[in-house]
């Protein structure tokens, strides 16, 4: 965060608002990127999803400006909520349905992975070979996947039902009580990992060597 506001002549407070427009790309992304492919082949969204995620990630890499790296950041948010959704869907047709909630669980344990293991490594890298090398290695890493979905997810039928069944599991309040418990458990985990970085060397005395292991 530190390097990248330097980067663009920002504040940290204004460079944070990165992870802002990620969120509302993520909340807004997800639910017109499902209905926008909800009668397409789940492999082909799970692969053209990844693919819009790698180029707004390369866009990222190559920003010049805040505005440019605003935008990629909001793209690859539309990705990232579209293919939760549809690769959620995904690995529950891969399995039998006494396997459904295991293969969630799975899925998901990638995703707990990613913000364990992710933050603290991104930001070695960060250190090491930039702000855009991270980005950079986030594409290879999508591009790897893209490869994988390709290889290894089966072909399925066209779903049939359209957006209507979808929508209305939104009448149940305990959908809406998980939605509430999952947004105000992740709202400030997020806001602390935004600002962890200036927070262990500015606050706590961390050098800026030191702020990556610390963030584990």
């Amino acid at each position: 965060m530190p390097d990248l506001a330097a980067d663009f002549d920002t504040s940290i407070p204004t460079s944070g608002l990165l992870v802002s427009g990620y969120a509302f790309g993520v909340v807004v992304g997800a639910p017109l990127m499902t209905a926008i492919g909800v009668r397409a082949p789940r492999k082909g969204m799970l692969l053209s999803v990844v693919a819009l995620f790698v180029a707004a990630h390369v866009l990222s890499a190559l920003a010049p400006s805040y505005a440019t790296l605003m935008t990629g950041r909001i793209v690859a948010a539309f990705a990232h909520g579209a293919y939760m959704g549809v690769g959620s869907v995904a690995a529950a047709q891969l399995v039998r349905p006494e396997q459904r909630a295991s293969a969630l669980a799975t899925m998901f344990a990638g995703l707990s992975l990613a913000n364990v293991l992710g933050v603290p490594f991104g930001t070695l890298v960060g250190q090491h070979l930039g702000w855009r090398g991270t980005f950079w290695i986030i594409a290879a890493i999508g591009v790897l996947a893209f490869a994988g979905i390709a290889a290894l997810i089966p072909r399925t039928a066209r779903p049939e039902d359209g957006l209507g069944p979808q929508l209305r599991v939104f009448r149940s309040r305990h959908v809406w009580l998980a939605l509430a418990i999952t947004a105000l458990g992740w709202a400030p985990v997020h806001a602390i990992v935004t600002y962890i970085a200036p927070l262990l060397t500015d606050v706590t005395g961390y050098s800026r060597g030191r702020s990556g292991p610390g963030i584990r």
